[in-house]
């Protein structure tokens, strides 16, 4: 679900806005995940901390990250949008040896964050001299990426809560946010909307946004930060590839050396494990 976002966002800007992007998709995963609560009758927090928590979700782990690639998407192919995403895991690793206790970096870890880095650099060069993505993009996504590794350290510092009332009142949170911040994506003349754009974004918001919403708080909750943030190397693969079979986008040989590296420093930081 998560790596086929960068698809659906590439075929839903061929007509909506990034901010508008970022609001629909936000307010279908409401949707979507409120249907869900109501189905298994759960209730929402009645206390204040719950909802300053689910707050700090929705921005740094939804508004933020989901305008960045948005917005990068516009001058960067979807496949490269989800390889420079396979960074996650190793943001995540640095960032666990600071604020997790029994996290903490070893030499397998840091040689794979070497690695990995590595992949990352190897990529600019000739993704930027191909002239389908710009530097400005690539930086947009990087900082996504970062943003989703920041989020999944505070979800492994926080309290756990049901992965259905998290994914369903951060996502409420995160689509009332996204309206106020941008009250001009209100006025969309629905009529006008292209078939394949309107449907990406509807898929946008019940499957990477709803439902991966509800599947990432079982696994934060179960198997904790460094496991979700590992998983995260199926994500520039099949994003890479969904982009190659299906929008005709080129694959480079320097990409998939570079996915290799990225692969190769990920299984080396798990080497002990």
């Amino acid at each position: 679900m998560w790596g086929s976002s960068f698809l659906l966002i590439d075929r839903s800007l061929l007509f909506f806005s990034p901010e508008q992007v970022v609001g629909y998709r936000l307010f279908i995963g409401a949707i979507t995940m409120m249907l869900v609560a109501f189905f298994y009758g759960k209730k929402f927090p009645r206390s204040i901390t719950p909802w300053l928590h689910f707050i700090v979700y929705a921005v740094i782990g939804n508004i933020l990250p989901y305008l960045l690639i948005a917005t990068g998407q516009v001058t960067i192919t979807s496949g490269m949008a989800g390889l420079l995403m396979a960074i996650m895991p190793l943001v995540t690793l640095v960032l666990a040896h600071f604020f997790l206790p029994n996290d903490k970096l070893t030499r397998y870890k840091i040689l794979g964050f070497v690695i990995g880095i590595s992949g990352v650099l190897f990529i600019l060069s000739p993704s930027l001299s191909d002239g389908s993505n710009t530097f400005f993009g690539i930086l947009l996504v990087l900082a996504a990426a970062c943003a989703y590794g920041v989020n999944t350290i505070i979800a492994s510092r926080l309290p756990s809560y049901d992965p259905i009332v998290s994914s369903a009142c951060v996502l409420l949170i995160a689509s009332t946010l996204s309206f106020f911040i941008w009250p001009g994506i209100f006025f969309i003349d629905f009529s006008n909307v292209p078939l394949l754009s309107g449907a990406s974004l509807i898929l946008l918001g019940i499957l990477p946004t709803g439902l991966a919403a509800l599947v990432y708080f079982i696994i934060i909750n179960s198997a904790g930060a460094t496991f979700l943030s590992n998983i995260n190397y199926l994500i520039p693969v099949v994003a890479f590839f969904l982009g190659a079979l299906l929008l005709g986008e080129d694959i480079l040989l320097s990409n998939l050396l570079a996915l290799l590296l990225i692969i190769s420093g990920i299984f080396v930081s798990r080497f002990k494990s």
